[in-house]
């Protein structure tokens, strides 16, 4: 764990768009959170296409959108 601790991402998450209000946390990065499946996808591709970023889906069914 120790050696972990020292390595640096070489990405930046830059938002992450939840259908869970339990998971919107201030600070950085942005938490945007989506009133249904469809407008979370809406947001998601929107906002990525903006950003020229990537979209990560984790298992929690919430989006990432980072970038290297």
């Amino acid at each position: 764990m120790g050696r972990e601790s020292k390595i640096n991402p070489k990405y930046d998450i830059l938002a992450v768009i939840t259908l869970n209000k339990d998971r919107v946390l201030s600070g950085k990065p942005l938490t945007l959170l989506a009133q249904n499946e469809e407008e979370q996808k809406e947001m998601t591709a929107d906002i990525a296409k903006a950003l020229k970023a990537e979209i990560v889906r984790m298992k929690t069914n919430d989006f990432l959108i980072i970038r290297e």
